[in-house]
């Protein structure tokens, strides 16, 4: 009898000492995978950034920065910090709402409202940018209101603001609310036990909890609203100097062979997009730095 136990415990033991060999991939299978997505990352990523940058600097520094000198650019410029400067603080505030809404209260048609948060991600920008049109514009349905009183939304800076807030309020929104259902509402709640009131627990509990989510979001939504070319296009009527923002910029220099005005202009969103990157490895290191901690 204790031969056959100690044969069982010692089989027992074998298998639990091979497991761990038999679920680890193979040194060549690991090789390979780190292999590709490194081919992969350079070719349609690395390859297609250092192509911009080369072609914005063919012809000299010099040339290189004699495109931001251009009227044209500086506006371009402008109305996309501009854009991005609306567009992100109002989704900013709408995602902690919407967020705060989902996550901390039960009510008829929370699905639908989750369902119509992601609604920008299904639909594209080109017809959310023709929404608006047909809202807003000439023949639209408020049109003829607007015309009345000499209001000008379509081709003018209030639709770009309106079509870029559109496709990118989601990205704060989708950020906290898994985060918010995720930690519950027992902080909240012994914090009004406790006596403080609504914006005390906002600002000394929840916010705390979500800060480095919401940095996440804000992030993403910025880097989409000063890139974002598709709806904001529609309503644009490409105005040079006025309504051009810098991706429109970009398409209008291509267009007309200027090669290196218009990769010079790519490029510095390029840069945007890098230093976003860097800011969003950044956020993730210090969350995980904080759950450590």
């Amino acid at each position: 009898m204790a031969s056959a136990i100690a044969s069982t415990l010692s089989s027992h033991s074998g298998s639990a000492q091979s497991a761990p060999r038999a679920t680890h991939d193979p040194r060549w299978v690991r090789w390979l995978l780190t292999t590709v997505a490194l081919l992969f990352l350079a070719f349609f990523l690395l390859l297609p950034l250092a192509a911009v940058f080369t072609e914005a600097l063919r012809r000299g520094v010099g040339a290189y920065f004699a495109a931001f000198g251009d009227p044209d650019a500086l506006a371009s410029i402008k109305l996309t910090l501009i854009t991005a400067a609306i567009a992100v603080p109002a989704n900013t505030l709408f995602g902690v709402a919407a967020a705060w809404v989902i996550a901390k209260f039960h009510f008829p048609g929370k699905s639908i409202l989750i369902t119509l948060i992601d609604l920008p991600f299904a639909v594209s920008p080109v017809i959310s940018g023709l929404i608006y049109v047909l809202v807003f514009g000439l023949q639209g349905w408020l049109g003829p209101w607007l015309m009345e009183h000499d209001l000008k939304i379509i081709f003018a800076v209030p639709g770009i603001v309106l079509a870029t807030m559109f496709v990118t309020f989601p990205f704060v929104a989708r950020e906290l609310i898994p985060l918010m259902q995720a930690q519950g509402a027992d902080e909240e709640y012994a914090a009004i036990t406790l006596g403080a009131n609504g914006w005390q627990t906002f600002w000394r509990v929840t916010l705390p909890n979500i800060k480095w989510g919401l940095l996440y979001g804000v992030i993403l939504c910025n880097a989409r609203a000063m890139g974002e070319f598709g709806a904001v296009s529609v309503v644009s009527g490409h105005i040079r100097g006025e309504t051009n923002t810098m991706p429109l910029h970009v398409e209008i220099l291509y267009n007309e062979y200027n090669f290196v005005a218009a990769f010079a202009v790519a490029s510095l969103l390029a840069l945007l997009a890098i230093v976003t990157l860097v800011l969003k490895s950044l956020v993730e290191w210090r969350h995980a730095q904080a759950h450590v901690e």
